[in-house]
C-alpha cells in the first residue's frame, strides 16, 4: 500500500514537472519570438550630426520606411525609426546598446566606431553624389611662392572645418605621415615653430579658396569633387601640390551583434534599391545617391586600408 501511494505520487509530480517544463517552454519561446519580431519590425538607421538633428532625422525618415518595410518578413511590413547621434563616439554607444541596426557615415567616422570602439561592421558602399571614391587634394595659388608640400612649414593651410573627413580629417593626416607638424592656429603666437604648419577653418568652400587666392592662407584642402565642381577660372589661379590615397565616399555598417540574417536582408534590399523606380526617386533625395554596392574586397580589405590611412601611432 505504502508501495501504491509512493508510485502515485511519483506519477503525478512527473506529471507537475511536465507541465511546468512546457509552461517555461512555452514561455521562453514566446520571450525568444517577441524578441526577434521586435528586432526585424523595427529597423533603426543612426546618423551622426551635432546640429540640426530633427531636420535629419526628418530628412531620411522616408529612406528608412523604405528600407524597415522591405526586410521585415511580416505581412504589414515593418517600421523605420531614426536616431542622430552628437559624435562618434555616442554613435558607438547607441550601437552597443542595441538602440541603432545600421548607420551610414564617411570613412574616418567608420573606422572610429567600428575599428577603434568595435562596435559596428562595415558591409557596403554608399554613392553618395554619385561617387564610389573620392580623396582629398591640396591646393595653392599658381605662381605663388609655395611649390611643395615642405614650403609649408612656418605657412597657414585653411581646412573647410573639424568635422570634415576630406577637408580635413584626411588631409591633416596625409600631411603629419610626410613629416609635417600641424597646429591649430589660435591668433597670433611670438612662441610659434617656424617648422609647424599651422592649420584655420574656413567652414565653406568658397572662404576657403578666398583665403588662398588672396594669399591669406598659404593653402588649402577639400575633396577632389569640391575642387572639380571649381569654375574653369577659378582652376586656373591654382595648382594642386598633393593628393591623398582614394577612399569610399561613404559607408554602411550594421551592430556588430545583429543577426546574420536580418544584416542580408538589409544588404539586399540597399544592393536592389536603386533598380526600384520608388527606391531611385529616394535615393536622389539623400543627397543625391545613386546606389550602394559591395564592398571591394571585402570588409577585411577595407579595414587594412582606413588603419594604413588613418592609424597614427604619434
Amino acid at each position: 500500500m505504502v508501495v501504491t501511494s509512493f508510485a502515485q505520487g511519483a506519477v503525478r509530480f512527473v506529471r507537475m514537472r511536465s507541465v511546468v517544463l512546457m509552461v517555461v517552454g512555452a514561455f521562453a519561446f514566446a520571450w525568444t519570438a517577441a524578441a526577434q519580431g521586435a528586432e526585424s519590425a523595427t529597423l533603426t538607421l543612426g546618423l551622426v550630426s551635432e546640429t540640426d538633428q530633427s531636420a535629419i532625422e526628418s530628412y531620411f525618415r522616408e529612406f528608412t520606411d523604405y528600407v524597415a518595410q522591405r526586410v521585415a518578413a511580416g505581412p504589414n511590413g515593418g517600421r523605420g525609426r531614426v536616431l542622430v547621434a552628437g559624435t562618434p563616439f555616442e554613435m558607438a554607444k547607441l550601437l552597443q546598446q542595441r538602440r541603432v541596426d545600421f548607420y551610414m557615415e564617411s570613412v574616418y567616422p567608420t573606422y572610429t566606431i567600428n575599428y577603434v570602439h568595435d562596435a559596428g561592421k562595415t558591409i557596403l558602399r554608399r554613392y553618395k553624389s554619385g561617387l564610389a571614391e573620392y580623396q582629398s587634394v591640396i591646393f595653392i595659388k599658381r605662381g605663388g611662392p609655395i611649390k611643395r608640400l615642405d614650403d609649408l612649414r612656418g605657412k597657414t593651410i585653411v581646412f573647410e572645418d573639424p568635422g570634415s573627413t576630406s577637408g580635413f580629417l584626411m588631409p591633416k593626416l596625409f600631411l603629419q605621415k610626410q613629416g609635417l607638424k600641424l597646429a591649430e592656429k589660435r591668433g597670433f603666437d611670438p612662441y610659434a615653430s617656424p617648422a609647424t604648419v599651422a592649420y584655420i577653418f574656413g567652414q565653406s568652400r568658397d572662404k576657403m579658396i578666398d583665403l588662398v587666392r588672396t594669399q591669406e592662407a598659404a593653402a588649402g584642402a577639400f575633396s577632389d569633387d569640391d575642387y572639380a565642381g571649381l569654375s574653369e577660372a577659378i582652376k586656373s589661379e591654382l595648382t594642386i601640390i598633393g593628393q591623398t590615397e582614394r577612399l569610399p565616399r561613404h559607408l554602411v555598417s550594421v551592430r556588430t551583434d545583429l543577426a546574420p540574417a536580418l544584416v542580408g536582408r538589409i544588404e539586399d534590399v540597399l544592393l536592389a534599391m536603386h533598380e526600384d523606380p520608388n527606391g531611385r526617386k529616394i535615393l536622389e533625395k539623400i543627397d543625391r545617391t545613386t546606389k550602394f554596392d559591395r564592398l571591394p574586397g571585402g570588409e577585411e580589405a577595407l579595414r587594412r586600408r582606413l588603419l594604413d590611412t588613418f592609424f597614427n601611432p604619434k
